[in-house]
């Protein structure tokens, strides 16, 4: 089979790419032709010592490269494959502090101590006032009289309040953690005039804010998951700027992506009218899983080879990066029948939008799915008419899939 033609100078990196769509085309074409494909870049464009990547497409790839952190690391370069050029080692460096950058066995050591927050009894803890929260959230949506933006009056609602109760964060700082996580992923996108300087100084202040949580529950431990987290005796915790990097995680891993997931599926629920219909009528419980799917808030992360080996009939030298595109995984028709098609009752539905699998599989993952589930509910029972107004204003970003407008009507 013939290599894919690809332009001259293609990455699916490229934020002014992914600034105007996904590359579902061009993932296509390598996935049957050359699923593990080298991409060039200019020297040091994505803030790395290096002059590109290793792109991986198909489902199968990128499970496996989630899955043998001991071949594929999340340390040596970061999760993230794309940075702004003037990125330094040294602050690539102090970026092995977030859990999405660890491997085994530090990530083991401290992914033991956050899942206690994340239990099914924890979940299930939330899931009343959760509810409670979905409907106020749209039925406060619902009193506008003309066009509003669903993405800050809707989708990043319920993922803010629900990490306010998840760690105790009174209420009214969530605007706080928006705006902090706003500009740590907003760096490439012109329109917020964000530079990595106030990225990197909104960090700051986020984890400063939350060792100072930390540091309280210490001298005087509550009923919430901070106590448990850096408070217990016995059982091993986290001192405080390991919590305060975990909450700044939280902040990208726990907003962000269910924010964008919430935006991509009334989207896609508004431009599919017949899945729309068919949701208000059925309340599928598969709904959640196929809008992350399609959706799939992460484009990509990256891992970088600690040996050489090969992938795909490519030989990975150690020290490359590769590049594991989700949202590729996400469409491979050996997986999924009828990839392109928006289905609320796809079932079974092995996506890869909570990760591949392997250590760094997504924590929250049940916390996503109950909003989520929360939020189209409430949505279905006092907006079923909701309409769009407008086309979704994407972020330019190099790996988060996000939208930062949709303007649509309550019907």
């Amino acid at each position: 089979m013939p290599c894919p033609a690809l332009p001259d100078g293609f990455d699916f990196t490229d934020p002014d790419l992914l600034h105007h769509r996904v590359p579902l085309p061009e993932f296509a074409e390598l996935r049957a032709a050359e699923p593990v494909r080298w991409i060039p870049q200019p020297l040091n464009i994505a803030g790395f010592q290096d002059e590109g990547y290793w792109a991986v497409t198909r489902h199968a790839d990128v499970r496996y490269v989630s899955t043998h952190p001991e071949i594929f690391s999340s340390t040596l370069n970061t999760a993230i494959i794309r940075f702004g050029e003037h990125m330094t080692r040294e602050a690539l460096d102090v970026q092995q502090l977030i859990l999405l950058n660890m491997d085994p066995p530090e990530h083991t050591r401290v992914r033991q101590i956050v899942q206690r927050g994340f239990t099914p009894r924890a979940i299930r803890a939330l899931e009343e006032r959760l509810r409670d929260r979905a409907h106020s959230i749209v039925e406060t949506a619902r009193a506008h009289s003309g066009p509003f933006d669903f993405v800050t009056e809707v989708a990043c609602e319920l993922p803010l309040q629900a990490i306010a109760e998840l760690i105790g964060i009174p209420q009214e700082d969530r605007v706080k953690i928006f705006e902090w996580s706003n500009k740590m992923i907003a760096y490439d996108d012109p329109e917020y005039a964000i530079t990595e300087e106030i990225g990197a100084e909104s960090a700051a202040e986020l984890i400063a804010y939350a060792m100072g949580m930390a540091a309280e529950r210490k001298q005087c431990p509550a009923h919430d998951i901070v106590s448990t987290l850096v408070a217990a005796e016995d059982e091993g915790n986290l001192n405080s700027d390991e919590f305060g990097f975990f909450v700044l995680m939280l902040s990208v891993a726990g907003n962000e992506t269910t924010r964008n997931a919430i935006t991509h599926g009334m989207h896609a629920f508004l431009t599919h009218p017949e899945q729309w219909e068919l949701y208000k009528r059925e309340r599928p419980s598969t709904a959640a899983e196929e809008i992350v799917r399609w959706a799939t808030p992460v484009n990509a992360f990256q891992r970088t080879a600690t040996q050489d080996t090969e992938l795909g009939g490519k030989p990975i030298k150690k020290g490359d990066r590769v590049g594991i595109f989700y949202a590729s995984a996400n469409h491979d028709p050996e997986v999924f029948a009828n990839p392109d098609e928006f289905d609320v009752m796809r079932d079974p539905n092995p996506h890869l939008g909570f990760g591949g699998g392997g250590p760094h599989y997504c924590l929250g993952k049940s916390l996503a799915v109950l909003e989520i589930d929360l939020i189209f509910n409430a949505i279905a029972d006092a907006m079923p008419n909701l309409t769009l107004t407008g086309d979704p204003r994407r972020l330019r970003s190099a790996w988060i899939n996000g939208v930062k407008e949709l303007q649509v009507t309550a019907g």
